[in-house]
């Protein structure tokens, strides 16, 4: 059986969890991450788990969302911040910002959820390489 197009559901992902519809990010990321061969496995692994954190913070579900948080920038930490078409750095600072809220079981204001940002395809290709 082939592997699932990279593109666009890694595409649709970011689209998800830029809508703050994380559940379903997790769900796109999801089927790429079971494919994953390569050390892109683990990218997408924090990824579905930035996704899961903030699913949590939306439902009030705070101590999940800091363990999931601290296992997504535990994961992410080894890439480059603009990898795989996005630049994930406003995403992995709110991310720190919002774990000691969760802490605080603090409600975040929908303006206070991070975005991925798109970059240069030229500068970072999706997928990155082709043996993903």
């Amino acid at each position: 059986m082939p592997k699932p197009a990279f593109r666009p559901s890694f595409l649709a992902g970011v689209d998800h969890f830029n809508s703050r519809e994380f559940w379903e990010a997790h769900e796109s990321w999801e089927e790429l991450w079971l494919e994953a061969e390569s050390d892109l496995h683990r990218f997408l692994q924090g990824l579905i788990q930035l996704a899961a954190a903030y699913h949590h913070i939306k439902r009030g579900t705070y101590r999940g969302a800091v363990r999931l948080i601290d296992a997504a920038l535990i994961k992410l930490e080894p890439f480059p911040l603009r990898f795989c078409g996005i630049d994930r750095a406003e995403a992995e600072s709110s991310a720190r910002r919002d774990r000691e809220r969760a802490v605080r079981e603090e409600t975040l204001a929908e303006s206070d959820y991070p975005k991925l940002l798109f970059i240069d395809e030229d500068e970072s290709p999706i997928p990155p390489r082709d043996d993903w």
